[in-house]
């Protein structure tokens, strides 16, 4: 499931200060980057199954392993996790609605700390 139209998606920011505001609210970037991509995940795990947020972004500016980069935010997704073929993103899953309400609180929540200091 995208999370289209949420603004975080226009976002350019400081590596750094991102990591600070993601890790705030669960996302972590752990080892899923290379030198030009992150990608942060919050881990949901549910009756319904587990699930993740994933927020990921590209290097417009510098490069990720030497933390120095301006990262461009993308538009935030909700998977579905199956064992052991890895997490679904399509439209056809079901997604219980207190964690998409959930979901994209995170969402606005990081959107309006990383605006203020975005480039």
């Amino acid at each position: 499931m995208k999370f289209e139209n949420t603004g975080i998606e226009q976002l350019k920011a400081d590596l750094n200060r991102l990591d600070d505001v993601m890790h705030e609210y669960g996302l972590v970037r752990a080892g899923q980057w290379d030198y030009d991509r992150v990608t942060y995940d919050r881990k949901f795990e549910l009756k319904e199954g587990v699930f993740y947020l994933r927020v990921q972004g590209y290097a417009v500016q510098g490069d990720v392993d030497t933390f120095k980069a301006i990262i461009q935010l993308l538009t935030p997704l909700l998977g579905k996790h199956y064992y052991p073929h890895g997490v679904e993103y399509g439209e056809g899953e079901n997604f219980p609605a207190s964690l998409v309400n959930q979901c994209k609180q995170i969402i606005e929540k990081i959107k309006e700390e990383v605006s203020q200091f975005a480039i």
